[in-house]
């Protein structure tokens, strides 16, 4: 088993989760099976109850774990199927130790950072040992930060229990460019390295985020200053797509130093088909405007996942995309609507923005735009249609209005009685049972689907029969009860779905929806 342990300094936000990635997918193209844990220093036991603008979309694991956005990532690059084990924040980490504690598992002995919290995060770094060759560790957060110290010194405490060859570090840095001087400076990077060093882990390669080209003397300067070998100084610059990173490393030699370091040879003959399929993008012409409405227009990281899966979906298609944020409370929608090819509603929570999501749905039914939408998206869909086309003009959710006396999407039975917010939800995977002759039986081709789903709110069954007589058809259900998917025959493309299908999609593999949605958008435009 050998580790890989990615750490960041600087400033936060340079890409760990990315470039780890991206040297497991080359790991991956040598022969080798890889995961990926992330650990995250804040005190919440999960991101799941932390508003999009603190943290980004929220990632739902397999197994039902609502997890930082780098997990979707890891996914993507690496074809896995992320678990609980993957994830691990210092709330869980903590709230895991004190339950020990109140159970008597220390024997009396004084609760510690050291050795208890530290052990606890090393018992984590294992998690996969024997499932896989290599774990890459990411370890959130900046170098210097007093929540992410624990984490440190658990890294360092761990690679020295190891043999040499079985476990490296790897730290992205920032070299940032000053325009006035118009140079790059080193010296953030060598404080940074120096305060790493000051909690006893040495760098075996330091990775340089940079808009610029670093050159061979500034290589050898930081080589130096860093105490470590010039080859492993490595340039990260901005690529026009992230999946053209892995190529950028390789042929920096990257994976061949890794290699080197941890005693492995290639398994196999190394490949670039990969390198040459997500490369494809650059030589596209033809472009479709999707639009995503929701109320978090200004965080594109809220909706990360979604806009990996049209962009992964277009690229399959030879489309451009170009994907416009638009908030559900702009005054303008309905204009900007119309220059669109494509409609999307994002899941999310809450009543702000609920009207505009809506008023948009209503806009794509009618004008025979093509609509997908995504869990509070399939929501307001079935708003929407009880509304206008069953006439039930005070129809709504129990979310949206408690006191609602016509209830079309309602709280499920067993999640009245829940108080706590977190990780109470129906989480993680779940089956549905597609109808055949639908549009999304046609899409998947197959009677049963497995999806994740992060919702408290369901279409309330009672409606389905009134729906279908105004052209509105639950195709997919769960326990042949619950409304997993609705669709409208005639319509281009109409599509609302429970659960987030924006989870499964890969760059090698695009999601079927995703890609039934992108193809209608391209039919749209044409038509």
């Amino acid at each position: 088993m050998k580790y890989i342990f990615m750490t960041g300094g600087v400033v936060s936000s340079l890409g760990k989760g990315i470039t780890g990635a991206s040297i497991g997918k080359l790991l991956q193209m040598h022969g080798y099976k890889v995961t990926m844990i992330k650990m995250d220093p804040y005190i919440n036991v999960d991101p799941g109850t932390m508003n999009p603008f603190q943290h980004g979309e929220v990632y739902v694991t397999a197994d039902g774990a609502e997890a930082d956005l780098d997990l979707g990532t890891y996914e993507r690059f690496l074809d896995m199927v992320t678990t609980k084990a993957n994830t691990n924040t210092a709330g869980h980490i903590y709230q895991t130790v004190i339950n020990n504690e109140r159970r008597g598992d220390y024997n009396g002995g004084t609760v510690q950072v050291i050795p208890h919290i530290t052990d606890e995060i090393k018992r984590r770094f294992s998690a996969f040992e024997k499932k896989v060759d290599i774990t890459i560790i990411e370890i959130g957060g900046t170098v210097g930060d007093i929540e992410g110290l624990p984490f440190i010194e658990a890294t360092r405490q761990f690679m020295l229990e190891q043999k040499r060859e079985d476990v490296m570090s790897i730290h992205l840095t920032l070299v940032p460019y000053i325009h006035g001087a118009n140079e790059l400076k080193t010296k953030p990077t060598q404080h940074s390295v120096n305060k790493l060093r000051e909690v006893g882990i040495v760098p075996d390669m330091i990775i340089c985020r940079t808009e610029h080209t670093i050159s061979d003397s500034m290589k050898a300067k930081i080589s130096l200053f860093c105490n470590v070998t010039k080859d492993a100084v490595v340039e990260a610059k901005s690529c026009s797509s992230i999946y053209h990173i892995p190529e950028s490393l390789h042929k920096q030699g990257v994976d061949a130093f890794v290699l080197k370091r941890l005693g492995l040879k290639s398994k196999k003959t190394f490949s670039k088909e990969w390198f040459k399929y997500v490369k494809r993008v650059n030589t596209l012409k033809d472009t479709v405007s999707i639009g995503i409405i929701g109320k978090y227009a200004d965080l594109k990281d809220a909706y990360k996942s979604i806009d990996e899966s049209l962009k992964i979906s277009a690229m399959d298609e030879k489309l451009n995309i170009d994907i416009q944020y638009i908030s559900s409370e702009d005054k303008n929608l309905i204009k900007k609507l119309k220059q669109l090819h494509g409609i999307l509603i994002p899941g999310g929570f809450g009543i702000r923005g609920i009207e505009g999501k809506i008023a948009a749905i209503k806009f794509a039914r009618e004008n025979k735009v093509p609509f997908f939408g995504i869990c509070l998206g399939m929501q307001c869909a079935i708003i929407e249609a009880a509304r206008n086309l069953l006439g039930l003009k005070d129809a709504n959710s129990t979310e949206i209005y408690p006191k609602t006396k016509i209830p079309v999407v309602e709280m499920l039975e067993e999640q009245k009685s829940i108080k706590n917010l977190g990780a109470t939800m129906r989480l993680g995977n779940y089956e549905a049972n597609l109808v055949k002759g639908s549009l999304v039986h046609k899409l998947y081709k197959t009677d049963k689907i497995v999806e994740r789903h992060r919702h408290r709110y369901e279409m309330n069954p009672k409606y389905i029969e009134d729906f279908k007589k105004v052209g509105i058809e639950v195709s997919g259900f769960h326990k042949n009860i619950l409304p997993e998917i609705i669709e409208i025959k005639n319509h281009p493309f109409f599509i609302a779905v429970q659960f987030h299908p924006e989870f499964g999609a890969r760059p090698t593999k695009q999601h079927p929806i995703f890609r039934g949605f992108v193809q209608a958008s391209k039919k749209f435009k044409k038509s």
